[in-house]
Order: C-alpha cells, then sequence, then structure tokens
C-alpha cells in the first residue's frame, strides 16, 4: 500500500484554514488566514490559495481536497451539490475536480422535506458533510443524529454510514440579529459571560411556552421588572432559541453526536442534559477526519 501527502482546506465564508495529514489522517501542520471566500475577487481563488499552500502542494503526488464555500457560486468553481442520501460513495463521486487526481471541491449536501407543502422545501450544507463523516470515522458510529451547532445550525439523520437528510435552523443568526439590532439589545450585556442557570431557565420555557416569538419578549419584561440580572439576560435568549431548535428535533431518552467550537457544543450539551438527552462531543478533528477518510481512494493505493 503507497500513500500520497494529503492537504486539507476548510475555506469558509470569514476564513480559510488548512493542515497537512500524515497517511494516518494526523495533523502534522496547520495553517488559518483570514481570507474567506468573501475576502477574495473573483478569479483570484487559485492566486491565494498558492500564497496559502502552495509550498506543500510541492510535495511530490500531493493531494488535495477543499471542502466549504470554496464551490458555492461566490467560490472559487460552484460544485454542484449531492442529493441525499450520501454516503462516503457518493460525496467522492460528486467531487469537482479542479485538477484531475490531483485538487477537488467536496461538493456539500442537498436534501428535500415536502412537510405537506406543493412544491419541496430544499435544505443545504457545504463543510458540515465533512465533518458529519469525519464524526462517524472517529466516534465509529455508522447510525447517529449529528447536530452541528453554529450560525446555521444542521440535524443530520444518518443511517448506515449515510446521511439520509437534514434540516437547518437559523439560530445563531437570530441570536446575533436579536441581540445587536433589536429592541432586546437596549439592555442587552452581549459581553456578558455566559450562565448556566439562566440558559437552562430558557430551555426550559421554550419546551412549554405556545411561541418562541411571545417568550423572546420575555428578555424584554425581565429587564423592566428586574426580575433577572442584566448580566443573564444574553444566556436567557440563547437558552430560548436553542430550547426552540430541541423542540423541534430532539427526541427524550435518545443520544446525539455533537460536532463544532468547545462554546456551542458545551450549550448544546446543557441543554440536551435538562432534556434528558446524552451527548457525545467532537470538534475540529472532526475536519481533518473527514478529508482524511474521503481521499483514501486516492491517497491509499495498492
Amino acid at each position: 500500500m503507497s500513500t500520497r501527502p494529503l492537504i486539507a482546506v476548510d475555506w469558509g465564508t470569514s476564513s480559510l484554514r488548512g493542515a497537512r495529514l500524515d497517511a494516518a489522517g494526523q495533523v502534522l501542520e496547520s495553517r488559518q488566514f483570514p481570507r474567506g471566500i468573501m475576502t477574495v475577487a473573483k478569479g483570484q481563488f487559485e492566486a491565494v490559495f498558492d500564497a496559502c499552500f502552495g509550498d506543500w502542494m510541492q510535495a511530490p503526488e500531493a493531494f488535495c481536497l477543499i471542502s466549504g464555500m470554496a464551490g458555492s457560486q461566490q467560490g472559487w468553481q460552484e460544485a454542484p451539490y449531492c442529493p441525499c442520501p450520501a454516503g462516503f460513495e457518493e460525496l467522492a463521486g460528486a467531487l469537482h475536480w479542479l485538477q484531475a487526481g490531483r485538487m477537488a471541491i467536496v461538493p456539500g449536501l442537498s436534501c428535500q422535506h415536502h412537510d405537506g407543502l406543493p412544491v419541496p422545501q430544499h435544505d443545504v450544507m457545504r463543510g458540515e458533510e465533512i465533518q458529519i463523516f469525519g464524526a462517524l470515522t472517529l466516534s465509529g458510529q455508522r447510525d447517529a443524529t449529528v447536530v452541528l451547532p453554529g450560525t446555521h445550525s444542521k440535524w443530520a439523520q444518518v443511517a448506515a454510514g449515510r446521511v439520509l437528510s437534514f434540516r437547518s435552523f437559523m439560530t445563531g443568526e437570530v441570536f446575533a440579529l436579536l441581540s445587536q439590532h433589536s429592541i432586546l439589545s437596549r439592555t442587552l450585556q452581549a459581553d456578558a459571560p455566559w450562565h448556566e442557570g439562566a440558559f437552562v431557565h430558557g430551555v426550559q420555557l421554550a419546551q412549554r411556552t405556545p411561541s418562541v416569538l411571545s417568550s423572546m419578549f420575555a428578555t424584554r419584561t425581565l429587564a423592566l421588572f428586574g426580575s433577572l440580572p442584566p448580566e443573564q439576560h444574553p444566556s436567557f435568549l440563547s437558552g430560548l432559541l436553542i430550547g426552540e431548535e430541541l423542540r423541534a428535533m430532539a427526541r427524550p431518552g435518545s443520544a446525539v453526536l455533537l460536532v463544532g467550537s468547545a462554546q456551542l457544543t458545551q450549550r448544546y450539551t446543557v441543554a440536551l442534559h435538562a432534556l434528558g438527552m446524552d451527548s457525545q462531543c467532537l470538534g475540529d478533528e472532526a475536519t481533518w477526519a473527514g478529508h482524511a477518510a474521503l481521499a483514501q481512494p486516492w491517497t491509499h493505493t495498492a
């Protein structure tokens, strides 16, 4: 069995990061730059890539996989979404090649939800699919509910190693909008430390309230009547929004696989525990493990 050097790149909206991986998928070296796709002019993606990782690509037989927004309409080249259900085989077959056999963009996933509507609702992800498959590889699971907290959180249902479907929630973005641009921002201390008790209160209220659109206003009235210390308001609002996400998707008694930053996965762990659910957490290692697993047909040859 011979191996080729693997260069794994995660090119997002606001940042660009990459890693050199050994034959076992371990990170030998990593780099990060503030060169997300929104900072790159049209036609300049190759130049930016070469400036950041060109020396790595000089290694004989180097192979590169690029995940994330580099494959979007605003990115390097558009890589059409791979439809669900999809596993390693389908995703590998849908790679968008920049250089045949040497450099490719991972396409991302799409799925449809009918929800009783006359036309299907489409959902999409770019970058999270690599994290999902990396998490499955690291955890040894083939059947799981994988949750990826973030600006647009994803809940993916996986069976037999294939993503059957997923749903996106604008939880992080709504929190940012409310805390920065709504009437709630007048009394919300955005830099206040996280308060677990206030957060859990919000999570639990979201399970009982008729509508989160109503309960969110409680953040305002709690301030007006001094019912909750001001420094706890952001945690309460965060708990309400994450709690609403869990009300839609969580199944008490089950377990989920969380993939994301330590700060976010901690909040989801606490929220899930408050609802009687267990969880396992993974971080950046899932991204690089996903690249390594997907690249094996090209990096490990007989």
